[in-house]
This record gives structure tokens, sequence and C-alpha cells, in this order.
């Protein structure tokens, strides 16, 4: 029988990135409103993981938090090693964190690459090796989900370096996914496309000269009146850490009002 929806993370022990904020953190909130009870909560800032562990376990669950640059692997090691001291065990994995740092072909530096390439495909490299090594050595089953972005697919002319990041994400994704599918680890990923967050508030200030009002702006252009929002994402994200989702590896959803390749009316 399929587990209830209020239910079906029960069993999950998750490690989330980037979960102090944003997507990480309304991911974190969904798999505890579905019965998740462990989780860590990683992030470069340690009283914003503080405060958000504050409100998860005030709904009843375990959590952790664990201060780290992910784009350093030894610090990855780290994660996953502290993670798992703290919850016992763990078999899930969210890789939210992540830069959307601009820069075109010709105006990105090599230091500029490095660093998102250090953040966006290094850590989730790292992280995703060592919460499948800790798996295959206790045989268990998991889950991996990668939050990436429809720049994926090519990408605005300004997000050069990081659209190419998101793409090596893609195939890391289903490469993951094809390699431990008998042992049955799964590895999915959700494209989001353009996100109402407190990042993207800064990135449109900060690089494109936004006016306070830009998210009315925007939203009002939109074919559904809105941004992409966390918590809606979130429950997406959940269904496919959980079990309900059954078989489903290798998956690359593209979670967007705009569909790829198809010709506006």
């Amino acid at each position: 029988m399929a587990l209830e929806a209020a239910a079906r993370n029960s069993g999950t022990s998750a490690i989330v990135t980037g979960g102090g904020q944003g997507v990480g953190l309304a991911i974190a909130e969904q798999l505890v409103a579905e019965g998740g009870r462990k989780l860590a909560l990683v992030g470069r800032t340690a009283q914003k993981l503080e405060d958000a562990a504050g409100r998860l376990r005030g709904l009843g669950a375990t959590v952790v938090t664990i201060a780290a640059d992910v784009s350093d692997a030894a610090a990855c090691e780290r994660v996953v090693r502290e993670a798992i001291d703290g919850l016992g065990s763990v078999n899930a994995l969210v890789n939210a964190a992540a830069t959307s740092a601009r820069g075109s072909l010709t105006e990105t530096t090599p230091e500029l690459f490095d660093t998102i390439f250090a953040i966006n495909v290094r850590g989730p490299f790292f992280l995703m090796q060592g919460l499948v090594r800790h798996l295959l050595d206790t045989g268990q089953p998991g889950s991996i989900v990668n939050i990436l972005s429809m720049s994926g697919h090519g990408g605005q002319d300004f997000l050069s370096a990081y659209s190419t990041s998101k793409g090596a994400m893609n195939t890391l994704t289903r490469n993951v996914a094809m390699a431990y599918r008998r042992k049955r680890i799964r590895c999915n990923a959700i494209l989001p496309g353009w996100m109402d967050t407190a990042g993207e508030d800064m990135a449109q200030k900060t690089w494109h000269g936004a006016a306070d009002d830009w998210l009315a702006k925007a939203e009002a252009a939109q074919p559904f009146g809105q941004l992409v929002k966390p918590a809606q994402l979130a429950v997406l994200a959940a269904y496919m850490l959980s079990p309900q989702s059954g078989v489903m590896t290798g998956a690359l959803v593209d979670y967007d009002q705009n569909v790829i390749g198809a010709e506006p009316i």
C-alpha cells in the first residue's frame, strides 16, 4: 500500500545543503511535514543554520547543523561524517547549495569559473561520493535529489559558466543513477526555472540594478502569474526522496512554466 504523504518520509534521514534558507530550508520543512525526523542542515552561516534548526526542532525533528564550505572536498567528507555521527545513519541527500554568479563567456575569469564549478559541481560530487560510500558500506538503499536549473539546457548569455556547471550536474545525476541502481540507490534532479528567493532578490539588485518592485513586474509577465516558489518545489523534492517515488532514477525534471524546445504562442 502506498504511504500517505504525511508519513512517506518517515524513514528518511537526510543531509540538506543550503539548508539555512531558500530552497534547502523549504525542502527540509517539507520533509519534516512528511514524517522526516532526522536532518543535517549544511550551509556557510552557522547562525542561519541554527535559526532554521530551531524551527524544525520545534516540530519534533532531530536536527544537526554543519557549517561548511561545500566547495572544499575535505569539508564535504566532514559533512557526511558529522551527519552520520549526529543522526546515527543517513540515507538521503539534497544538493541545494549553489552560486549563480554572473559572467558571460568573454567576461568570466578563470577564478570565477573555478569558484562556480567548485560550489556547483565539485561540492555535490564529493557529497554524493560520501553518501554513496556510506550506503554501500551499510547495505542501505538511498535517494539523492540535486537541485539544478533550467539553465542547464543552455542558459542565458550572462550565465555561461553557471549554465555549464548545471549541464555537468545533469550528466553526473544520470551517471550516478546508472552506476548504483542495482544497489537501490536512486539519483534524480529538479531543474527549476526563475525562482522567487532571497538569493534571487539579491542577484537582481546586485547584478541587474533591479528596483524593489522587480518581483511584481516579473511575475505579472509570467504565464502562471508567478515565479517558482520554493515551498511548491519542495513537495516534488520530498516525493522524489521518498519510497513513494518507487523506481524513479536518473530523471531530470524541468520545473518551469516555459517549455524547452517549444515555440511560444
